[in-house]
């Protein structure tokens, strides 16, 4: 009952509008106050200060400046024209490029929202203006992010393997195979509907072996850097927190040594959003220190795992419960939200069902990032709506056949987990 009535109030001070780090950071200490609770008031402090002290966390601020980095370096706009090459000569190729691009863009952005705005800056105008419907462009720009989702080093991803003491570097592999699948499933959405509406393709013929190769030449310290970062990781080289260390210098390198197109002024203003970037997320961490203890103290999440295990004794139907459960959550709620408030529940429900925390892990991403695009509330929704100044009734009609293609894929990695697991298993 009283664990009710905190996760009641969080959620009811997030939805008149109060900052999340407040609201949950409000939620958790007011426990401490009641009467039936025998612990001193201190102790939410002492939880706040605790929760900074974990090495892995490392990796959120760190990969939050190689994201602000890597756009002022110059790798962008020659990841645009590699993607106008690989996929332009496809029906509806501009909006083919934009998947391909969310895909090169996986590894080095980390962030759905910071895709989807990005490209709507870049490429919404030329779409319409080449006679896509501004809705089709918004939604295409707004689904694309959910790539990003899935593939390292997808933030999600980190901040899940911290709270659910889930190996990253097992998250960080085992997100390739859904991030490419989700790749290919929405390029073929888009294909049937450019094919229905007669979208026309970007280059009128396929691209020779001499102009891809000039194009990757191009976009080759870009295009590799999420693979050094998984051979890093994977041969032990570095850990996933100091694989953010080894990619921000990497970064630095690129921008100024090759490209040469980095400023210190550039730096600078990167380092200056970063600094509020990191401010943001890393106070709603430190706030849901407090809160994640409240639950765990109450035991909630063994709780719910004992009445989910006599309700569902089949773990794939356990996992399709969840999962409606967190797609409609998504809708109100903002991902990374969701990641901190539910993880530390629903990863011991699962974990006691059998199922492999890292399939889970991505399954969770998916769905919670894939909330963010749908109405009523979707983050990336209002951000490309806004950008493109598309009307919201639109957007929601366009995304239809995409969302779609999304719950089906996710169905298909719910019923066969190997579809995630494979690759880690092999390679670790």
């Amino acid at each position: 009952m009283t664990t009710g009535l905190i996760l009641a109030a969080a959620f009811a001070l997030i939805i008149i509008g109060m900052p999340v780090a407040f609201a949950i950071g409000i939620a958790g200490t007011a426990y401490f106050f009641l009467p039936e609770v025998f612990l001193p008031e201190s102790t939410a402090v002492q939880r706040i200060v605790a929760a900074s002290q974990s090495f892995p966390l490392l990796a959120v601020p760190l990969f939050i400046i190689l994201g602000n980095l890597m756009n002022v370096s110059g790798i962008t706009p020659r990841l645009v024209s590699l993607a106008t090459t690989l996929a332009g000569w496809m029906r509806g190729g501009l909006a083919q490029s934009t998947l391909v691009l969310s895909l090169l863009m996986g590894g080095i952005s980390g962030s759905a929202v910071a895709d989807a705005a990005m490209q709507a800056r870049i490429l919404g105008k030329p779409m319409v203006a080449q006679g896509y419907s501004p809705g089709f462009t918004a939604a295409i720009l707004s689904i694309g992010g959910l790539i990003v989702a899935t593939l390292p080093p997808s933030l999600g991803l980190i901040l899940y393997g911290y709270l659910g003491e889930v190996s990253i570097g097992r998250l960080f592999i085992a997100g390739i195979v859904p991030g490419v699948l989700l790749t290919i499933v929405l390029m073929f959405v888009t294909w049937f509907t450019a094919h229905r509406r007669a979208y026309t393709p970007v280059n009128e013929r396929l691209p020779t072996g001499r102009e891809v190769w000039q194009e990757f030449r191009g976009g080759f310290w870009a295009v590799m850097f999420p693979v050094w970062l998984l051979i890093g990781i994977r041969f032990g080289f570095f850990t996933p927190s100091e694989a953010g260390a080894f990619a921000i210098v990497y970064a630095l390198l690129v921008g100024f040594v090759i490209y040469r197109q980095m400023t210190v002024r550039d730096l600078y203003d990167a380092l200056v959003r970063s600094v509020r970037d990191v401010g943001m997320i890393m106070l709603v961490i430190l706030l849901s220190g407090t809160f994640g203890y409240v639950l765990t103290f109450e035991r909630v999440p063994q709780s719910i795992a004992e009445v989910a295990l006599v309700a569902f004794t089949e773990p794939t139907t356990l996992l399709f419960t969840i999962a409606g459960f967190l797609l409609v959550l998504g809708m109100f709620v903002e991902a990374t939200v969701l990641v901190l408030l539910l993880t530390p529940i629903l990863v011991p429900v699962i974990t006691a069902a059998g199922v492999d925390p890292v399939h889970f892990g991505l399954v969770m991403m998916t769905l919670v990032t894939f909330g963010g695009m749908t109405p009523p509330f979707g983050v990336s929704m209002f951000t490309v709506c806004g950008i493109l100044r598309t009307p919201y009734s639109a957007y929601s009609a366009e995304l239809i056949p995409f969302a779609l293609a999304v719950l089906a894929l996710v169905s298909l990695m719910i019923v066969f987990p190997q579809i995630t697991l494979f690759l880690p298993n092999w390679l670790m």
